[in-house]
């Protein structure tokens, strides 16, 4: 059974149209990206999948639920951790997972159990008793995924969850959300506007902008699509070696640079070695050669014509933005 299948999922607010008509489907097990800017539609799709909002058009089943009609049942398969902090500042970490089991009407002998189990998987046991407006940005992130846990969901939903963090605390974050993958069943999903977080942590990824889900795949599927790796060759010559370099097997392009070639080839591990071979055969002097593999951010430049750090942002977003890094910086 899939996680998530949906068909046509549309979301349109005051004649502005969030989510446009979005296809796809998550497999049981996967960890699953919506990879895009701020504004992209991401936020919009996880509060119409997790039964906060109602969709305007098309359907989607989560856990074999229908959204809409049962809505109730996908709540209690899911775990949310939404891009603000929630946690009650007043309360302690321990505190704070109690009641959030308190609203699943998770009986408090279990719960306490699980309360410490899971503040000790975010390594926050140590903390439990400390109040929250004492916690760091990092450590209030790690809580608020304790939180979102504690109903043992079979699937969890992560909305941008190292906004505003600093890269080490980014990592750590990460390691976590390895190992739930790797020591359960859950499935995950993941929004995110941040390239290498997309290509670290999922199995797939689709790429969203403007509501639209321009393609999806997994990473290394994605940057294969662009045609392959790209060998740079320079050399010292005035012969034109294009013809000579692409007749080799498994190269797709060749073009020159000035004293340089860039080849384009489907397995620049295997190419290279072969233009070494070649040339030096022909008497040719190489002077450098290097490979560079196709990355996430030229497959999102090839797909919307900008490179991810160009994108706009929403007022609302920046709003948004803004409030986390506060929280986070506290």
């Amino acid at each position: 059974m899939s996680a998530i299948v949906t068909d046509g999922l549309t979301k349109v607010f005051n004649g502005l149209v969030a989510v446009d008509h979005v296809s796809f489907e998550v497999r049981e097990g996967e960890v699953f990206g919506f990879l895009g800017p701020n504004g992209a539609g991401k936020t919009t799709t996880i509060n119409m999948l997790t039964t906060v909002l109602r969709p305007t058009e098309g359907r989607a089943e989560v856990m074999g639920y229908d959204i809409v009609s049962e809505a109730g049942r996908v709540r209690e398969s899911i775990g949310v951790v939404p891009q603000e902090y929630t946690a009650d500042e007043d309360l302690t970490g321990y505190e704070n997972v109690l009641l959030c089991a308190d609203l699943y009407a998770i009986p408090r002998e279990v719960s306490r159990k699980r309360a410490i189990e899971l503040l000790e998987l975010v390594d926050l046991l140590p903390f439990k008793d400390k109040k929250v407006e004492t916690y760091s940005g990092g450590m209030r992130r790690r809580l608020e995924l304790a939180c979102g846990l504690v109903n043992q969901p079979k699937l969890l939903f992560l909305d941008e969850p190292t906004l505003g963090l600093d890269v080490q605390t980014r990592f750590s974050i990460w390691e976590y959300i390895k190992r739930l993958k790797s020591e359960s069943d859950m499935t995950i999903f993941l929004t995110t506007h941040y390239l290498e977080e997309a290509d670290a942590l999922c199995d797939r990824v689709a790429i969203i902008d403007h509501g639209k889900i321009l393609t999806l795949g997994s990473p290394e599927e994605l940057k294969k699509g662009l045609g392959g790796d790209v060998v740079t060759v320079r050399v010292d010559s005035t012969e034109d070696l294009t013809p000579v370099l692409s007749e080799l097997e498994g190269i797709v392009e060749v073009r020159k640079v000035n004293d340089s070639y860039l080849v384009r080839a489907r397995d620049g591990e295997t190419a290279a070695p072969r233009i070494m071979e070649v040339l030096r055969a022909r008497g040719q002097r190489v002077l450098g050669l290097s490979l560079t593999r196709p990355t996430l951010d030229e497959v999102y430049l090839n797909y919307t014509g900008r490179r991810m750090r160009d994108t706009e942002v929403s007022a609302e977003e920046v709003r948004k933005q803004r409030f986390v890094l506060r929280r986070a910086r506290a």
